[in-house]
């Protein structure tokens, strides 16, 4: 048996900006973090013929075309697969639909199990554009890059998105105590709210494609809030860094009307009256998580849990894909 794992990931500045009907025009820019919940996938060489798929449902197919799960199945392709004697099961710590890239930690998790059973040895950048390659090409998903490299990548990533598509990779260059501080500091809370994010990504992506002023503004803005972040960073300055996720959430909500609702709205509220410096919305926004930087950890826990909300606590990831 074969066992693989990706993380899931926040995002720490300028996203948005890694979608290519933004950055083929005018590059990109942004700030990820890998965080320690994972969503995993085991193989196991079956005695039975035939492909055997354990997801939020079951499958069983006789050829890869009948596979059912888009990812899975062009995955498959991908890798040219002949064994037809196969069992693949999924979990994750986080439902799909929350906001952290789980779609693109089970694509990223189940490329590098696949490798590892076809004894592959293959890099982290191409085990990332694999995936960029299946949920973008081959599915024509309207996403970006940024979650299949931070899957594949793992720590607190700094992407350069360029006009070809080639993505610059550095780590952010922060000290142990600002790390410390940041991951202390941040808290996940969750709306209950799932969702697709495709409807949203595919409004943003349509009105970059078709050059929306606004839009293009908005995100260029965004952009340059990335690079103020990764300074605020390297400066320490996490006060600053908590100001800046407030004004990205304002220009992030401007982008569609499903972004947020009046409950979204009242919870942010409510954390920037009880101990939170700033928040914004996780992913492409309409539910999932909301993530603040807390000046007071146990006021915010206390009032957002009386609230409804559930938090989620959170370390920081620096492996990325990996077989176990």
């Amino acid at each position: 048996m074969i066992v693989a794992r990706s993380p899931l990931r926040i995002s720490l500045g300028g996203g948005g900006t890694d979608l290519p009907s933004y950055y083929e025009e005018h590059e990109g820019f942004l700030i990820s973090a890998a965080i320690d919940k994972y969503v995993y996938i085991t193989l196991h060489q079956t005695f039975d013929q035939g492909y055997f798929l354990k997801y939020s449902k079951f499958e069983k197919a006789e050829t890869v075309d009948q596979i059912e799960h888009p990812i899975i199945r062009e995955a498959l392709k991908l890798l040219d697969w002949q064994d037809d004697h196969i069992e693949i099961c999924s979990m994750a710590d986080i439902p799909a639909g929350t906001g952290l890239g789980s779609s693109s930690s089970f694509t990223t998790a189940l490329l590098r199990a696949l490798h590892t059973m076809q004894g592959n040895i293959v890099s982290t950048r191409t085990l990332a554009e694999e995936a960029c390659d299946i949920e973008m090409n081959r599915l024509k998903e309207p996403i970006g890059k940024q979650d299949q490299y931070i899957a594949a990548y793992g720590g607190i990533t700094c992407m350069q998105f360029k006009k070809d598509g080639y993505v610059w990779v550095d780590p952010l260059r922060i000290t142990k105590e600002t790390l410390y501080n940041l991951e202390d500091n941040l808290c996940l809370f969750f709306t209950g709210f799932s969702r697709s994010a495709g409807a949203i990504l595919k409004e943003q992506d349509d009105k970059s494609k078709n050059h929306n002023d606004d839009m293009i503004k908005n995100l260029d803005f965004v952009k340059d809030l990335g690079y103020q972040s990764k300074e605020a960073f390297e400066q320490g300055d996490l006060d600053r860094f908590a100001d800046i996720m407030n004004v990205h959430w304002q220009y992030k909500k401007k982008r569609s009307g499903g972004m947020s609702n009046a409950r979204i709205d009242e919870w942010y509220d409510l954390a920037l009256k009880n101990g939170a410096l700033g928040g914004k919305m996780i992913g492409a926004g309409g539910g999932g998580f909301l993530m603040f930087y807390a000046k007071d950890k146990i006021r915010l826990r206390r009032v957002l849990t009386e609230a409804g909300m559930e938090e989620v606590r959170f370390r920081f990831e620096m492996e990325g894909a990996k077989t176990l």
